[in-house]
């Protein structure tokens, strides 16, 4: 295991209580954190599921979630989707193409998930869409870049 993968392994936190018990988020006090936060799991058939609540800091005057919030969201599931095929490496986005269909207000639980559509040596694609019960909020399509290990001193 890379240095890279333990300091990626060492930021992650299961959370302990509340409504996200047992998802997972990465905390190092940084960008996911503050914008959010975002949580993530693995679900039983092996697929990732990215999820968080609307809050205050989310929404725009008119009451609904900022644009760039949900891109980040879909950029942050971008990531985490591939996490199986990743094999505790990780990855930087390269592109991020998204496609807003409809608007989520405060309170509301905005969920993220996709596929991966292929994976290569050095380049994953993925797609997914984030959703709001049965509203689907955003469609997104991405490609992420696999970081080499960087070596151990």
């Amino acid at each position: 295991m890379s240095d890279y993968a333990n300091f990626t392994a060492s930021r992650v936190q299961v959370v302990a209580e509340g409504e996200f018990k047992g998802w997972k988020l990465y905390d190092d006090g940084g960008f996911e954190i503050n914008v959010g936060p975002f949580f993530y799991r693995q679900e039983a058939d092996g697929n990732m599921r990215c999820a968080f609540r609307v809050e205050k800091k989310h929404v725009r005057d008119t009451g609904i979630v900022h644009g760039g919030c949900l891109v980040a969201f879909a950029d942050f599931c971008a990531g985490v989707i591939p996490v199986p095929v990743k094999q505790g490496g990780d990855s930087v986005t390269v592109t991020l193409g998204c496609e807003f269909l409809d608007a989520a207000g405060e309170g509301d639980l905005i969920v993220g998930t996709g596929e991966v559509t292929r994976a290569g040596r050095s380049m994953v694609f993925v797609r997914g869409q984030l959703t709001s019960g049965e509203r689907k909020l955003l469609t997104f399509s991405g490609t992420l870049k696999r970081l080499k290990p960087k070596p151990s001193a």
